[in-house]
């Protein structure tokens, strides 16, 4: 055999001895650690934790195609006793469901789970992903429930909003039998543009009629409330309840996301905890009304300086209009502590950030005014509210004489 080749043989016999004793090392370190204290380890997040827990699902706001982002579409959920509660439909939010582990265990699919969701408004980034509940929630275990899932969400707005900057270029609108739908509406408008799918899972497939599963719900308003949804699409207002379970208690209230109207912002009280969720708003007084002690407070941000450097000025028409909606329909991150402040929460949460892909270092100004925790979100973060409570028992106690 030649040197040189047996010289590249022993190299490698070598080699491979190292790699067995380093091997060897390595399971007995594994070992070690499959034995150690279960109180050392890492807590795995689950379902069967009775809670409650806030799960963050998906936290980008707007669209989720930008540069890339990995960020799922904006869905958050409470786990609270084994069942989920589900707060708007985000692109992407079925499969963070599942992979954050809020499915039931087997041999259930999944959405047994899933007791009740809500949609804070109708823009598209908060219900994108709408039709993969009622077009796979059958498969996924919606059949399997012995309840109907219930969905609440706006009403129809009632009128066309008025246009921006004027008529003027402004192109023709689509639907105008029914321009602005209300959650009801738009599912059975679901129902009919995927009716060969439902129908032949109906007849192919014994699939349940999506109506004996799931029940919607359009929000209705106080009757004492009385809006214009172009001048004032929020006006002061108390907190009203739209559900109630064994679990959760949810109240709601308008806020201001013009011209979108309705849009909402729930409150879900537990015997362990409270968490709110903003919506899409600007600063308000009626989410600060809603979120006063909770634990958790669930805001939208937005950074102003990535709209300057995305519409740059001068801008047309359209690049105005929408930056302005951008700037004054949204909070900024040098606003949102205030919010929190004046609601006096524990925790702040920012999520629906805008855009998704920002500059960690770009939301350090959302602790501005703020004396409690900031949490920046991310996809698939459990964040348990026995914290939150902890905190404040703790600052209770530090407070008293």
């Amino acid at each position: 055999m030649p040197i040189v080749l047996t010289r590249v043989l022993a190299g490698r016999a070598l080699y491979l001895r190292q790699l067995c004793a380093a091997a060897t090392v390595a399971l007995g370190v594994l070992a070690s650690a499959s034995h150690a204290d279960p109180a050392s380890q890492p807590k795995t997040p689950s379902l069967a934790d009775p809670g409650p827990n806030l799960v963050l699902l998906g936290t980008a706001g707007g669209r989720t195609s930008w540069r890339g982002s990995q960020s799922a579409g904006i869905s958050s959920a409470l786990a609270v006793n084994g069942q989920v509660y589900l707060v708007d439909f985000g692109a992407g939010w079925l499969r963070r469901y599942f992979q954050a582990g809020l499915g039931a265990p087997p041999p259930g699919r999944g959405l047994e789970s899933l007791r009740a969701a809500f949609i804070t408004h109708m823009h598209a980034d908060h219900i994108v992903d709408y039709p993969s509940l009622v077009l796979f929630g059958a498969s996924d275990g919606l059949a399997e429930r012995r309840q109907e899932l219930k969905v609440f969400g706006p009403g129809p707005r009632g009128k066309l909003p008025p246009a921006s900057g004027g008529k003027e270029g402004v192109s023709e609108i689509v639907a105008p039998e029914q321009p602005m739908p209300g959650s009801v509406a738009m599912t059975e408008a679901l129902y009919r543009a995927f009716a060969a799918d439902i129908n032949d899972n109906i007849l192919d497939s014994r699939k349940p009629n999506p109506h004996s599963r799931v029940d919607v719900m359009d929000i209705a308003l106080p009757a004492s409330l009385r809006v214009d949804p172009d001048r004032d699409p929020a006006p002061v207002m108390e907190p009203f309840e739209v559900y109630r379970d064994e679990n959760v208690k949810v109240t709601a209230t308008l806020v201001n996301h013009a011209p979108v109207f309705p849009a909402f912002a729930y409150r879900f009280d537990t015997a362990h905890g409270s968490v709110v969720f903003s919506g899409d708003t600007s600063p308000h007084a009626n989410l600060i009304g809603l979120a006063r002690g909770a634990d958790i407070l669930v805001h939208e941000v937005i950074d102003t300086a990535w709209v300057d450097a995305l519409y740059p000025k001068p801008r047309n028409p359209a690049q105005e209009a929408k930056a302005h909606h951008l700037v004054h329909s949204h909070t900024a991150a040098t606003e949102v502590g205030a919010v929190a402040e004046a609601a006096g929460v524990r925790t702040l949460v920012l999520s629906h950030l805008a855009p998704a892909d920002n500059d960690p270092s770009r939301w350090e100004s959302a602790s501005k005014d703020f004396s409690g925790r900031v949490i920046v979100g991310r996809d698939l973060q459990w964040i348990p509210l026995a914290t939150a409570v902890h905190t404040r028992e703790q600052r209770s106690s530090s407070a008293a004489p």
